[in-house]
């Protein structure tokens, strides 16, 4: 059993921009299990909280402490599904809680002359 240690400090809020033509869907996920989905068009933003989705579906946390310990599998991330047509390929299809900790833009647009998916991620600029 691996355990993890993730500090995530208030108003870490990220603006996941879905620059395709059709609708992607957000997942979050604990393991295999979905727990909230949201669907952004093509062309909007969905802003995601690092710290509620923790707070929210993680087992066994910790709530006087900034610092959270969790199983690796136990994991809450969120996973980027295409909701029109199942056989397209995403590079990289989840994002981790330390995404959306350390980069305060996620961009999800399709690779010219592909049929797959890119994920473009901007940093904080307030990270040291």
């Amino acid at each position: 059993m691996t355990f993890m240690c993730v500090y995530i400090s208030g108003g870490s809020k990220t603006k996941v921009r879905n620059l395709t033509e059709r609708p992607i869907d957000l997942q979050i996920r604990v393991g295999s299990i979905l727990k909230k989905a949201y669907t952004v068009k093509a062309g909007k933003t969905k802003t995601l909280d690092c710290r509620k989705i923790y707070l929210s579906y993680a087992p066994s946390r910790s709530h006087g402490s900034a610092a959270f310990f969790y199983d690796e599998s136990c994991q809450p991330y969120v996973w980027i599904h295409n909701t029109s047509e199942f056989n397209r390929m995403v590079k990289q299809q989840y994002i981790s809680l330390e995404d959306l900790r350390d980069y305060s833009e996620i961009k999800i647009c399709r690779e010219a002359g592909r049929e797959s998916f890119a994920v473009y991620k901007k940093p904080r600029s307030d990270l040291c």
